[in-house]
């Protein structure tokens, strides 16, 4: 886990982690969030609606924009104000792993804030995702 102080981001810095999505990630999704929506549960519905896999949910795979506030950028101290997300392309199991990548591009030295760029990929290294997150960092 890094240990960023305000002091210590700068533009152009950068984190990122990849992550395995498995069915069992899929399956908990669904119970803590109670949406069963059959798009992304039944597979020959999705199936019917153009999608050779049942699609994971897209909020999964942006959960892990936490994990990179959270544990890289800036690690211990981070707290998150905001993220705004573009869901490019719908993701599949057999997409795995995906990337999660973001490096700083603005610092507001008043509030103790920085913005995030990031970046999702599949696999293959298609953009699935992408946007923004403004991130404080707790006092030092």
């Amino acid at each position: 886990m890094n240990d960023y102080k305000f002091s210590d981001i700068k533009i152009g810095l950068g984190g990122g982690l990849s992550v395995n999505i498995t069915q069992e990630m899929v399956d908990t999704f669904c119970k803590i969030t109670g949406d069963i929506n059959p798009l992304h549960t039944d597979l020959e519905f999705a199936k019917s609606k153009g999608f050779q896999e049942k699609v994971v949910y897209g909020m999964l795979t942006s959960s892990f924009l936490s994990t990179l506030a959270g544990v890289y950028l800036p690690g211990k101290n981070s707290l998150i104000h905001e993220v705004n997300i573009l869901f490019k392309k719908p993701v599949f199991l057999s997409d795995s792993p995906i990337s999660i990548e973001g490096k700083v591009i603005e610092i507001n030295e008043i509030f103790k804030q920085f913005t995030i760029k990031f970046e999702i990929k599949n696999k293959n290294g298609d953009k699935v995702s992408r946007g923004t997150m403004k991130v404080g960092v707790l006092d030092e």
